[in-house]
C-alpha cells in the first residue's frame, strides 16, 4: 500500500478492516483530486473551471435500496416500518466482501466532520474509488483544520465502491446496487451506484439516529439568519426550494439542506450545497448561479455544449442535475455555520394538486400536524424511476433519512417551538391554477416577496381568512403579489374541478395521518383538514 495526503498515522483506512495493496490518497485537496478525477476518465473540465461527472443508471437516490442493520442495539430504537432491516450476518458477509473488493484498488480518503457544533459533531472517515466523489464529499461535509487531521479519530466510517455488485441471496438486499448502515458500528456501506448524495445522506441519517436522544433536534431544511440575528429555518423535501429560497443576499445562509436545534440554536451538519440546477438562470437564482462557474465545484449530470458550456436545460439525463460547492463558494454564507434559535419556522411543499395556496400561518398544533405529514411531490429525477412529479407523504419531510419513529422528532419540534415562540408558516412552491400539466408553477418572485413579508414580521399584521379545506389562516393580501394567487380556487378555470381536488387531496391527508393518531393529542388531532361540500 502505497500512501499519499496528510493523516494521523496511528488511524488509517482499517478503521472497518479495509485494506489495500494500491495506492491510498488521504485528503487530498480540490486540485488534486481534479488531476486524478480527469486523468482516470472519470470526469470532465467544464468550459468555466467546474468539474463535471456522469452517474449512470443511478441518477437519484435509490430509497428501496437502502437497509439498516437489526440487532439488540437497534431492535427498540429504529422505526422499522420505514427502515428495511438487515441482519448481523448478511452486513458482515457485505463487509467482507467489500473488503475483498477493495484489496487491489487505489482509495481516495476524506477525514471530515458532520456537524458544526463542537458539542454534537460527527467525525467521519470517508472512503471512495473515485475521485471526483472525493472531492464530493469534501465540499459538502465540513474540513478539520490541517491540525485537527494530526489527531482525527473518525467516529463513523462511509466505503462507498461504484464497481461493487451486490448479490441479494448473500448480503440479503434487494439488488446489486446496495446502501448498508450499521449504526452501532457506525459503519456505511454504498455499493452499485455512482450518485455521490448517497454518501451525504448517510451521514444525515447517523446524525437523525444519535442526536433526538441528547434533546437535539435534527432537520432536513436550509436555514438562514438576518441582518437583526433573526434565524429561520426551511423544511422540505429535495426539489421543494430550501437551496433556492435560502440563498438570499439579504441574509446570510447558514447551510441548505441538514441542521440540527440544540440547546444553543441551531447548527449546519454540512460544510457545503448540493443544489439542483435544472433550468438554472442567472437571473432567477444569482448566488447558485455563480458557483458553478468557479473551479473546485462538481456538477452532476450536467450535459454540456460542444464547448463544454452548461446546458442547465437540457434534463435529456435527468431532471435532477446538481452542483455541489463548499458554502463559502456563498458571498453571504455563515463562517460559523451557527445561528441563535429561530424566529421563523417555514415548511415547503411542492403540491402537484394546485390546491394549497403559496403562503399559510400554522398554529403549533398544525405545524406539528404538517411536520408529520410531510406533503409534497416527489421531483422528477430526485429518485430513480420517477419520471415527473407525484404527490407524496415524507414525514418529517425526510422518511427516507429518519431511522427513529417521527413521534420522536415531532414531539422534540413541538417543544422546540413552544419554548422559543418560533412563528410557522406553509409555503406552496408547487403549482397554481391548475394541477400539474394544466397549471404553472409558482412564479419564484411571488415566493420570495412571500417570504420576506414573513420573515420581516410584516406579514403577521395582514388580514386573514380560514382556509375552507386545511383551516390554517391564508392572508387576503401581500405588497408585490397578485392578490388572486393568494386564492387558488380563484386562478382555476373550472372551479368544480378545484373543489374535486382538493375533497381528494384532504382525503389523502386524512389517510396518511392514521397511522400517527395514537402518537398525537387532541390539539392536533383537531389540526387535520376536513372535507367539504363542493361551493357554487
Amino acid at each position: 500500500m502505497t500512501e499519499t495526503g496528510k493523516r494521523n498515522p496511528a488511524c488509517g483506512i482499517d478503521a472497518a478492516g479495509l485494506k489495500t495493496s494500491g495506492r491510498v490518497h488521504y485528503n487530498f485537496n480540490a486540485a488534486a483530486l481534479y488531476e486524478e478525477a480527469i486523468r482516470r476518465d472519470e470526469a470532465r473540465l467544464t468550459a468555466h473551471g467546474a468539474l463535471v461527472a456522469y452517474t449512470g443508471q443511478h441518477t437519484g437516490r435509490s430509497p428501496k435500496d437502502k437497509f439498516v442493520v437489526r440487532n439488540a442495539a437497534t431492535e427498540a430504537h429504529v422505526w422499522w416500518d420505514n427502515n428495511k432491516p438487515m441482519s448481523e450476518a448478511h452486513f458482515d458477509a457485505l463487509l467482507a466482501d467489500f473488503t475483498a473488493h477493495a484489496a487491489d484498488k487505489d482509495l481516495f480518503v476524506q477525514d471530515l466532520v458532520g456537524g458544526a457544533d463542537e458539542n454534537q459533531k460527527l467525525p467521519a472517515r470517508v472512503v471512495t474509488e473515485y475521485a471526483w466523489h472525493s472531492l464530493f464529499i469534501r465540499n459538502l461535509l465540513i474540513r478539520p483544520a490541517a491540525e485537527e487531521l494530526d489527531r482525527f479519530v473518525p467516529s463513523m466510517t462511509i466505503i462507498d465502491l461504484p464497481s461493487f455488485r451486490a448479490d441479494p441471496v448473500r448480503h440479503g438486499c434487494r439488488t446489486e446496487t446496495v446502501i448498508a448502515v450499521d449504526l452501532t458500528r457506525m459503519i456505511v456501506l454504498i455499493g452499485g451506484t455512482s450518485y455521490a448524495g448517497e454518501m451525504k445522506k448517510s451521514v444525515f441519517t447517523a446524525l437523525n439516529y444519535l442526536l433526538p436522544s441528547r434533546g437535539v433536534m435534527p432537520m432536513h431544511c436550509s436555514a438562514n439568519e438576518g441582518p437583526d440575528g433573526d434565524a429561520a429555518v426551511f423544511f422540505g423535501l429535495s426539489g421543494t426550494g430550501k437551496t433556492t429560497l435560502s440563498a438570499d443576499a439579504s441574509r446570510t445562509l447558514i447551510g441548505d439542506d441538514e441542521h440540527g436545534w440544540g440547546p444553543d440554536g441551531i447548527f449546519n451538519f454540512e460544510g457545503g450545497c448540493y443544489a439542483k440546477t435544472i433550468r438554472l438562470s442567472e437571473e432567477a437564482e444569482p448566488e447558485i448561479f455563480g458557483t458553478t462557474r468557479r473551479f473546485g465545484t462538481v456538477l452532476e449530470n450536467v450535459v454540456l455544449d460542444d464547448n463544454r458550456v452548461p446546458d442547465f436545460d437540457d434534463g435529456s439525463l435527468t431532471e435532477n442535475t446538481r452542483c455541489a460547492y463548499p458554502l463559502d463558494f456563498i458571498a453571504n454564507a455563515s463562517k460559523s455555520g451557527r445561528a441563535g434559535h429561530p424566529k421563523n419556522i417555514i415548511m415547503l411543499t411542492a403540491d402537484a394538486f394546485g390546491v394549497m395556496p403559496p403562503i399559510a400561518r400554522l398554529t403549533p398544533a398544525q405545524a406539528m400536524y404538517h411536520f408529520l405529514s410531510g406533503y409534497t411531490a416527489k421531483v422528477a429525477g430526485t429518485e430513480k424511476g420517477v419520471n415527473e412529479p407525484e404527490a407524496t407523504f415524507s414525514t418529517c419531510f425526510g422518511a427516507p433519512f429518519m431511522p427513529r419513529h417521527p413521534s420522536e422528532y415531532g414531539n422534540l419540534l413541538r417543544r422546540l417551538i413552544a419554548e422559543h415562540g418560533v412563528d410557522c408558516w406553509l409555503v406552496n412552491t408547487g403549482w397554481t391554477g391548475g394541477a400539474y400539466g394544466t397549471g404553472k408553477r409558482m412564479p419564484i418572485k411571488a415566493t420570495r416577496a412571500l417570504l420576506a413579508a414573513a420573515l420581516d414580521g410584516s406579514l403577521k399584521n395582514a388580514e386573514f381568512r380560514t382556509d375552507p379545506n386545511f383551516g390554517f389562516a391564508v392572508p387576503l393580501s401581500v405588497p408585490g403579489v397578485d392578490a388572486a394567487m393568494l386564492d387558488p380556487r380563484s386562478t382555476w378555470a373550472d372551479r368544480q374541478a378545484y373543489d374535486r381536488q382538493a375533497k381528494r387531496l384532504v382525503g389523502m391527508f386524512i389517510d396518511n395521518f392514521g397511522k400517527f393518531e395514537a402518537h398525537v393529542d387532541a390539539a392536533v388531532l383537531s389540526a387535520a383538514p376536513r372535507v367539504q361540500e363542493a361551493a357554487e
